[in-house]
């Protein structure tokens, strides 16, 4: 009695945890076939240019997908391929004071993002991610720009990450 006690026991535990196999904690939906990426350069295009940018952008993409997925980065031939341009970087003023002088400034970054899945090439996208940061118009952009690119790539990269391997 205790031995088939035992043994429903463990085929129970078994489906359990080939049941808990197929779902990510993630969310990620990528093809079980699927096992490297590559995220090409992404060239900074907007008309102010700051080196480095663009170099960023593209660690800080290639990190995202690492640290988030089990998929092994390649220079070519990548299941999965990320290539796109940084479109626009502009400083605007925000906010407004009583006497019409700016008191916040917003920096704005927008990334054209080109996605292609070789093993599902129905999930491909081409979509222009974007995202900003304010900060007090007394400060130059030159004291800030580290801090608020670090968070616009952080906002964007999850962004692109949402759209294409998880697909919120």
């Amino acid at each position: 009695m205790n031995y088939i006690k035992n043994i429903a026991i463990g085929i129970c535990i078994l489906i359990l945890v080939q049941g808990c196999g197929v779902y990510s904690f993630s969310g990620i939906s990528i093809s079980p076939d699927t096992k490297t990426f590559q995220v090409n350069f992404f060239q900074n295009q907007s008309p102010r240019i700051f080196p480095g940018v663009d170099q960023n952008f593209t660690n800080q993409l290639q990190d995202l997908i690492l640290n988030q997925t089990n998929l092994s980065l390649t220079t070519s031939g990548g299941d999965i391929v990320y290539e796109g341009e940084i479109v626009q970087d502009y400083v605007a003023p925000n906010t407004a004071t009583s006497d019409q002088t700016a008191a916040q400034n917003r920096l704005t970054v927008a990334v054209n993002v080109r996605f292609y899945d070789t093993k599902e090439p129905d999930q491909d996208l081409e979509q222009r991610f974007s995202f900003f940061f304010d900060y007090p118009a007394a400060t130059s952009e030159n004291a800030v720009r580290d801090e608020a690119l670090q968070v616009i790539f952080e906002r964007i990269t999850q962004d692109v990450f949402n759209a294409t391997l998880a697909r919120w």
